[in-house]
């Protein structure tokens, strides 16, 4: 079957299943859309593609959501404790780079989301060796990400592939 004819069967019957209307004029609407939507990939090359293929471990990702989710409540309870503390506000913003040290693109991108999900932290950007430039509320929040839990926890869950070349991989850190 070609990718075509999938992306249409797919796209159509998800638009059935999310609108649940089947009046004349909604199916109408709904070729329509579904062809515009086929037209537009297909001019922008985008079912030629392949992306990063998503086959984690699938019983490992729940222990990591379990520690991600106790992580965020730690990290809400720390900022809360900063802000709610009578006197001057015991913050002190950092910007720091921080190794990604996950083995997969997939993971490293996984690895930033986890960063901005904790409440403190925020993931800036990938520097162009492969660092994740991170803003702090406080220096304390850096240092716990630089001490590498959180990254085990990515590479526990992500496959066991190798990094691209054109990413620095953990091997490379040493080199620079």
């Amino acid at each position: 079957m070609s990718s075509r004819i999938r992306i249409v069967v797919t796209m159509t019957l998800l638009w059935l299943g999310l609108s649940g209307l089947f009046g004349a004029q909604f199916i109408v609407l709904g070729v329509l859309s579904v062809w515009l939507v086929v037209w537009f990939a297909e001019r922008m090359r985008v079912l030629e593609h392949r992306g990063q293929p998503i086959y984690f471990r699938f019983l490992h990702i729940f222990g990591y959501w379990g520690w991600l989710l106790r992580e965020i409540v730690h990290s809400n309870i720390d900022v809360v404790r900063r802000v709610l503390k009578p006197g001057p506000m015991p913050i002190r913003p950092t910007l720091r780079r921080v190794e990604a040290t996950p083995d997969t693109d997939l993971g490293c991108v996984i690895y930033a989301n986890s960063i901005t999900l904790t409440p403190g932290t925020t993931a800036i950007n990938f520097t162009p060796d492969g660092d994740i430039l991170v803003h702090a509320l406080h220096e304390d929040s850096l240092i716990e990400l630089e001490g590498g839990e959180m990254a085990a926890h990515i590479r526990s869950v992500e496959p066991h592939l190798a990094r691209p070349e054109h990413r620095a991989g953990p091997s490379a850190a040493g080199e620079r």
